[in-house]
């Protein structure tokens, strides 16, 4: 049933975001034979609220509100950092952790006061018990139902310090042992291989190519 549905408008999905980067990423990893949209497509469509305990929570609600108002298969992704010391935080609250966010605040700005908040709790935290892992959560729904769920997680420890230029959020805090490197220190490629987003990504993609007879 479901094979015969995509044959038609249906391979067209909307990727629940207005990050081109990030729709020529899944278009990339996740092949060919489908048409990747963005929100930027549908300037009248409301915003979902992520107000989920989980990622999962908010990937589901994102996916099945934003399918509800466009009419098509949505893929949406919810991700963040969790820090076992801090009991999981910052968790799904991880893109305004510091809380402090005011009119014309540039995402650098934003990223800095998130890493200087995380950073003054960990302080004094041993090397040992500073473990802590990116998570990204996919979700894939149609109007009324969820599809496919995948998640992927990149395991790391927090750094002391802030080091390295690439990346963004938290990433040069979070050092990477099997690298040597922090997140912000590895080139986008050498990131993509091991990171969260590429692992969820790869764990979707022979499920969305089942689901559609490919």
């Amino acid at each position: 049933m479901l094979g015969a549905a995509v044959s038609g408008h249906t391979k067209r999905i909307l990727v629940a975001t207005t990050n081109p980067g990030k729709i020529a990423e899944l278009s990339a990893m996740l092949g060919e034979g489908i048409q990747w949209v963005g929100l930027g497509e549908f300037a009248d469509v409301n915003d979902v609220v992520e107000d989920g305990r989980t990622f999962a929570e908010n990937a589901a609600k994102k996916a099945l509100g934003y399918a509800e108002a466009t009419g098509l298969w949505t893929l949406a992704d919810d991700s963040g950092l969790t820090i076992d010391a801090l009991g999981g935080e910052p968790g799904v609250h991880s893109s305004r952790y510091s809380g402090q966010v005011h009119a014309g605040d540039d995402r650098r700005t934003i990223d800095r006061r998130n890493i200087e908040k995380v950073l003054g709790l960990m302080r004094g935290v041993p090397a040992e018990k500073r473990t802590a892992r990116f998570v990204c959560r996919l979700c894939l729904a149609r109007p009324g139902q969820v599809l496919l769920e995948a998640e992927g997680r990149f395991e790391g420890v927090i750094a002391a310090e802030p080091v390295g230029e690439n990346g963004f959020g938290y990433d040069p805090i979070f050092f990477v042992p099997a690298k040597g490197r922090t997140a912000a220190q590895l080139t986008a490629e050498e990131k993509n291989a091991i990171s969260h987003r590429g692992n969820a990504i790869r764990e979707l993609q022979p499920l969305l190519s089942a689901l559609l007879g490919g």
